[in-house]
């Protein structure tokens, strides 16, 4: 299993490798399962009592939450790594989600029926997240992405480093996300300009995982083995720690503590504000 579930009332909703969205419930008893035909690595969207994903094959299901029934699928020409998100336009809910074909589309949620496609320059690995009307998602071609959601019609493109595998976080008019290269960023959205950079000298391993935000701190793992807590408003490291593997997932912040899974099978938890008990010092800079 390497989508995180999701749940919805006494229900978890989770895809695996093996081909098949789960329901299962509380007491982890099966309710229903779902063969979509290839591997399911990205989060389920549950919404509208409907389970909405894609599969490695580039196809995406909408599968009616109570019985696993298929309602509609949307093919993508390349295989779908994240998860969907989705706005209303004119009273009509949009999904969008991206595919490895370098396109992020634009389909409607009642009939999976294709609105438009816009293309960037490589894959699209991540989630988009939402700046208002805008579509916002970094690819492989090194850009931030804003895409109108109305028209499909690009309105800015900014550029970063390298590859972007990660999904970007949107607080404000602010995108926080992480590249291939060890770079970790904070957008301005509005003047379509970075405004801090951090980057630690002589690293270049990648940041997979997605940034999980709280307060005026941002917390990232990333394949250094190390777990990452940044002030969001000037990107100064507050701490960081070493864990016992890759950190390919995203932590999750809940209580003031955070939870950080790793690719050796451990779970970590630590204090938001404090994180380990033994802090370990960073050569990085702010630029």
């Amino acid at each position: 299993i390497k989508a995180s579930p999701v749940t919805d009332g006494q229900t978890i909703f989770c895809g695996s490798t093996d081909g098949f969205m789960y329901a299962i419930g509380f007491d982890g008893k099966l309710i229903w399962k779902f063969k979509a035909g290839n591997s399911i690595e990205a989060p389920a969207l549950v919404m509208n009592g409907s389970v909405l994903f894609g599969q490695l094959d580039g196809l995406f299901y909408r599968l009616d939450e109570k019985t696993g029934k298929e309602i509609w699928k949307y093919k993508t020409d390349n295989q779908i790594m994240g998860s969907a998100n989705w706005l209303k336009v004119n009273g009509k809910v949009r999904l969008l989600v991206g595919s490895y074909d370098y396109n992020l589309h634009c389909f409607g949620f009642d009939k999976g029926d294709s609105i438009w496609r816009y293309e960037s320059d490589n894959y699209i690995n991540g989630a988009p997240a939402l700046y208002g009307k805008y579509a916002v998602f970094g690819g492989c071609d090194g850009f931030l992405h804003l895409v109108d959601i109305e028209t499909g019609k690009v309105f800015k493109k900014i550029k970063l480093e390298t590859y972007i595998a990660s999904s970007p976080v949107v607080e404000g008019k602010y995108a926080y996300v992480g590249d291939y290269e060890g770079r970790f960023f904070c957008i301005d959205l509005e003047a379509g300009k970075i405004t801090w950079t951090y980057h630690e000298k002589d690293k270049n391993l990648p940041f997979i995982a997605s940034p999980a935000l709280s307060g005026n701190l941002i917390v990232i793992g990333n394949q250094d083995k190390s777990v990452y807590c940044f002030e969001k408003s000037d990107g100064r490291l507050v701490w960081k720690t070493k864990a016992s593997g890759r950190v390919e997932s995203s932590s999750v912040i809940a209580s003031g503590k955070i939870s950080t899974g790793t690719m050796d099978g451990m779970l970590y938890t630590y204090d938001l504000k404090t994180g380990p008990y033994e802090l370990e010092k960073s050569g990085g800079n702010v630029v």
